[in-house]
C-alpha cells in the first residue's frame, strides 16, 4: 500500500519506520521542517509542511497527532484528499471526529506505549481496527495483519474504555515507579534492587487475575506498617505521596475488604 503521514512524533515514527517493511512510505507531513524530513529520510518518503501538498495517490493517510489536534487537522483537509482512507490512531478520539462529510475514514490504534529511545514488538501489540465502510475496514485489517498478529475490530466506546485502562495498567503505574526511584534516591538506595520485584509483579498481572495476586501491607490490613510508611513519608516531607499512599491502600482496603 501506499501511505502517508500527517505527524512526525512517536506513534507516527514507530508505524511509518515499521510499515516501510511492506509499504510504501510516500510523505511525511509536518509544519516543522525539519521534524519531516527527519522521519522521511529514515523511510525514505518526501518530506512536506502544509496540508495542501498532500498526494492524493496514495491509500491511506494516518493523522497521527495529538487528541486535541485531531479535529482541527481535518477541518484544514484539502477537498483533494476527500477519497482517500483518513485514519486517526487515538485511543480515546471517536470516529465521529471525522463529521459526517467524510466517508473513507477509520482508527487505527495501537494499544502500547511509545518511546523514541524503545523499539516495539508489532507482532504483540494489539491493533485496535474501526471503519466508517466495510470495505475500509476490510483494507484496514490487511494493513493491520501486516504489523500484527493480535487485530481487534472495536468500536470507538470499546476502544475509550481500554485507553482509559491503559492509563491505569500504564501511565499511572510508572507514575509509581517514578515514586518509588525518588523515594530511594533521597535515601541513596539504588532503585534497580526494585527490578525483580517489578518484573514479577507484571508477569503475575499477565497469568492471574490481578485481584488475586494482591500483597502488601493494605491488604493483610496491618495498621502498624501503614502508619510507619507514613512516618516515613512526613520525614521526607512528601505529603504529595502521602496522600497517594493513603488514597491507594484505602481503596486496596475497600476492594478486598469491602470496608
Amino acid at each position: 500500500m501506499k501511505i502517508s503521514f500527517i505527524g512526525s512524533g512517536r506513534v507516527a515514527s514507530h508505524l511509518a519506520q515499521t510499515l516501510k517493511n511492506d509499504h510504501q512510505i510516500v510523505q511525511i507531513m509536518s509544519p516543522t521542517l525539519t521534524n519531516a524530513e527527519h522521519l522521511a529520510q529514515t523511510v525514505g518518503a518526501e518530506a512536506i509542511t502544509t496540508l495542501a501538498q498532500l498526494d492524493a495517490a496514495v491509500d491511506v493517510v494516518f493523522i497521527a497527532v495529538s487528541d486535541q489536534a485531531i479535529s482541527s487537522v481535518i477541518a484544514a483537509l484539502p477537498a483533494h484528499m476527500c477519497n482517500v482512507l483518513l485514519l486517526h490512531t487515538s485511543g480515546s478520539t471517536s470516529i465521529q471526529v471525522f463529521g459526517p462529510n467524510l466517508s473513507r475514514v477509520g482508527v487505527f490504534y495501537p494499544l502500547q506505549s511509545f518511546s523514541f529511545e524503545r523499539t516495539v514488538d508489532w507482532l504483540s501489540t494489539p491493533l485496535l481496527i474501526e471503519a466508517k465502510q466495510t470495505q475500509d475496514l476490510d483494507l484496514l485489517k490487511l494493513l493491520a495483519e501486516s504489523l500484527s498478529n493480535k487485530v481487534f475490530c472495536y468500536d470507538s466506546t470499546q476502544r475509550l474504555s481500554l485507553h482509559l485502562a491503559a492509563v491505569f495498567a500504564c501511565n499511572f503505574s510508572n507514575y509509581c515507579y517514578d515514586a518509588a526511584a525518588q523515594l530511594l534516591d533521597g535515601a541513596q538506595v539504588d532503585f534497580e534492587l526494585l527490578y525483580p520485584l517489578i518484573l514479577e509483579t507484571a508477569n503475575k498481572a499477565t497469568q492471574h487475575l490481578p485481584q488475586l495476586m494482591q500483597t502488601g501491607p493494605a491488604v493483610r490490613q496491618d495498621h502498624n506498617i501503614l502508619s510507619l510508611h507514613q512516618q516515613l513519608l512526613a520525614q521526607a516531607q512528601r505529603p504529595d505521596l502521602s496522600e497517594l499512599y493513603q488514597l491507594m491502600s484505602q481503596a486496596i482496603v475497600k476492594r478486598h475488604h469491602g470496608e
